[in-house]
């Protein structure tokens, strides 16, 4: 039976961006750090206040210093208890191949962001999941082993020790040739759209489900995500300013000061997405920045953001907000250099659009509307 993953979600991004992004992703692993909690074990509690009992500053571009947003639970919710795939299944991946599974026993879900392996464990699979990336961070896979090393280079020995049924993968892990060692060695991969935005992380799950064959409970794990953005924005909608000369400008820079590494990240890069749900405005997309490319002085200041949003390991890396300014002097010719105006959330979550995409935005509304009180 030939079953191809339906379409019925639109993708976003142009298929000309595919390459760009996807060096630049791969340029951009090799430096990342391992490691999920990089904001420390002496930060207060996180705030569960209620984005609609929020109260947000008078005027956003007004605090002064670093913020940290962090999520509240971390806890997998999974739409079903122990699903029963319906196999043997083919689907058509995102490169065209035809790939046929027969067996979901043992799973790998792999990918530069940590999206896929959560979505398998959110179907109810996670009992079949037999391995990990660096990125997968979350308590319940925590035990699992790794077969990524190096930050986020796979290792064919690791995974064929663990000997996986089938592979959920996509493009923003290497060596390639890994992958293709294990298509030579029989395993089926299915290689899912590697873009990262707002607009197809529906799309994302429901392909996953497909090749699980469990499309029922992908189709109702998508609209419960695709809902909860949906909502999550709306809120966010009544707190961030209304008149545009009042929002927030916000810049996107991944950095990895040990490895020199030092991007911004414009249009079709997944940071733009985020930012402009948060009612805020990508300034790099305004200047006509497009993906993820590294940055220069002019650049950076031509941007004149209000706040600088970061991973946490990036600011790490250049030990701190004091770091950042003396190996990027240009930004203090922002109005964020000014203010030290820097927002940083953990690496395996920022940009990982998934399940779990509603619960990030929340805790940048808070960071982005209502920080606490620099110290």
């Amino acid at each position: 039976m030939l079953r191809q993953a339906p379409h019925r979600r639109t993708r976003s991004l142009a298929g000309s961006l595919t390459g760009l992004i996807t060096v630049a992703v791969l340029a951009l692993a090799g430096c990342a750090l391992p490691g999920s909690q990089a904001a420390g074990d002496d930060l207060p509690p996180v705030d569960t206040t209620p984005l609609a009992e929020l109260e947000p500053l008078a005027d956003p571009r007004s605090h002064v210093g670093e913020s940290v947003a962090r999520l509240a639970d971390s806890a997998i919710r999974p739409v079903a208890q122990d699903p029963a795939p319906a196999l043997p299944v083919t689907v058509t991946d995102m490169q065209g191949s035809e790939v046929t599974i027969t067996d979901a026993s043992r799973i790998l879900a792999l990918d530069l962001y940590g999206t896929t392996s959560r979505i398998v464990f959110e179907l109810g699979l996670g009992d079949n999941v037999v391995g990990r990336d660096t990125s997968s961070g979350f308590e319940e896979i925590a035990d699992e082993p790794l077969v990524t090393t190096g930050g986020h280079e796979l290792t064919g020995e690791a995974i064929l020790d663990l000997a996986p049924t089938v592979i959920i993968t996509d493009t923003t892990l290497g060596p390639w040739d890994v992958v293709l060692q294990m298509r030579d060695a029989g395993i089926p991969v299915v290689v899912v759209d590697s873009h990262r935005s707002m607009d197809n992380v529906g799309t994302i799950i429901q392909s996953v489900a497909d090749a699980l064959g469990v499309p029922a409970e992908g189709e109702a794990l998508a609209e419960r995500t695709e809902a909860e953005i949906a909502a999550t924005v709306d809120q966010i909608a009544q707190i961030a300013p209304q008149d545009p000369e009042d929002r927030l400008r916000v810049v996107f820079l991944y950095v990895r000061g040990q490895a020199g590494v030092y991007y911004m990240f414009g249009e079709g890069s997944g940071a733009d997405s985020l930012i402009e749900s948060l009612g805020a405005i990508d300034v790099a997309t305004e200047i006509g920045w497009d993906g993820m490319r590294p940055l220069n002085d002019e650049g950076l200041v031509a941007t004149q953001p209000d706040v600088i949003l970061m991973m946490s390991k990036g600011l790490e890396s250049v030990d701190g907000v004091d770091g950042l300014l003396e190996q990027l002097p240009a930004i203090a010719q922002t109005p964020a250099g000014a203010n030290r105006r820097i927002v940083t959330m953990d690496d395996t979550e920022i940009l990982s659009y998934g399940p779990r995409t509603a619960d990030v935005l929340e805790a940048l509304t808070r960071a982005f509307y209502a920080p606490e009180p620099a110290s």
